[in-house]
């Protein structure tokens, strides 16, 4: 206690700029998680939750069910949860894999020396920049079986209209394709950044040492975008895992169980039919604690390789 006063004394200006930061997350990050952490542990839904209709309140009847919520949920009582995260780990690691190889083959691209390589850039970055919705709503229009483009480039080929959003498989293939448009600039910023760091003497000293195009590619400029590749990886898995928008709005009310991921699945509980929120909630910390998993092992093995190096 005595060195807190000593610290706040002799650094009140410090602890004075922290303070609202401290406040602010507080309240959008550590009031939200500590209510979900607690719903989980309920059995709240809509119909026992306090609500006030009129000029009446009605108090609130759910009470504490411990694991129970956990335990129906991981042993398929629940529903298709495996179902999902199945299909919520291959679309996050499709997506990522599609963003890190098309995002690195535009940097090495755009790393090169050419006429209008500023404007190429800009170009690229494009996707990023549009907010994610009108992204998401636009391609929604392209997908669209009757007025959409790419079905009308379909018919003149010859081609029949293919309902791209009313089929399982083809809502998933049109998420991935989407959300890999809207994700490979930022995995493609990253990475040139992360060339320009390599000195090009090292590309200068293997060349003249004999090494191939792919020897140098492989010993000079992927161990010099390591850490920016572990970086850039990890966050695109979080991102891509939580990708609540491309699914949501993209295919609606139409998305298939087949299609949902974890989170659109989470959002459906807490907010259409009858409302469960504590089996949102559910969902919800399942989430985090997958991804803390997830970023924990990847983490030490990162570190595991630079120790071996």
């Amino acid at each position: 206690m005595t060195r807190l006063r000593r610290s706040l004394t002799a650094h009140w200006y410090a602890w004075a700029m922290v303070l609202p930061v401290v406040v602010v997350l507080a309240v959008l990050v550590a009031y939200p998680l500590g209510k979900g952490i607690y719903l989980s542990f309920t059995d709240a839904d809509e119909a026992n939750t306090a609500r006030t209709i009129g000029v009446n309140h009605i108090p609130s009847t759910y009470g504490f069910v411990g694991l129970d919520n956990y335990w129906r949920v991981l042993s398929g009582q629940e529903g298709n949860f495996y179902g999902r995260l199945g299909w919520t780990v291959v679309w996050t690691a499709s997506c990522v894999v599609l963003h890190y190889v098309l995002g690195l083959g535009l940097a090495m691209l755009l790393n090169r020396p050419m006429r209008l390589r500023g404007l190429y850039r800009v170009l690229l970055i494009l996707p990023w920049a549009v907010p994610a919705f009108v992204a998401t709503f636009s391609w929604r229009l392209m997908f669209n079986e009757k007025y959409g483009v790419l079905n009308a480039v379909l018919e003149r080929l010859g081609a029949g209209a293919v309902d791209w959003l009313g089929d399982s498989t083809l809502q998933k293939a049109a998420a991935v394709a989407v959300n890999v448009w809207m994700g490979v600039p930022f995995m493609m910023v990253a990475l040139l950044g992360g060339l320009q760091t390599i000195p090009a003497e090292l590309h200068e000293a293997a060349a003249l040492d004999g090494a191939s195009p792919w020897q140098r590619f492989r010993h000079v400029t992927l161990p010099g975008l390591r850490t920016v590749s572990g970086t850039v990886v990890l966050l695109g898995t979080i991102w891509t895992f939580n990708m609540f928008q491309v699914i949501y709005l993209l295919i609606g009310q139409g998305a298939s169980s087949d299609s949902e991921i974890l989170v659109t699945y989470a959002y459906r509980l807490a907010f259409q039919g009858i409302r469960d929120y504590a089996g949102s909630a559910t969902y919800g910390i399942l989430l985090l604690s997958l991804l803390l998993v997830f970023a924990t092992f990847y983490r030490r093995a990162l570190a595991r390789q630079e120790v071996a190096r």
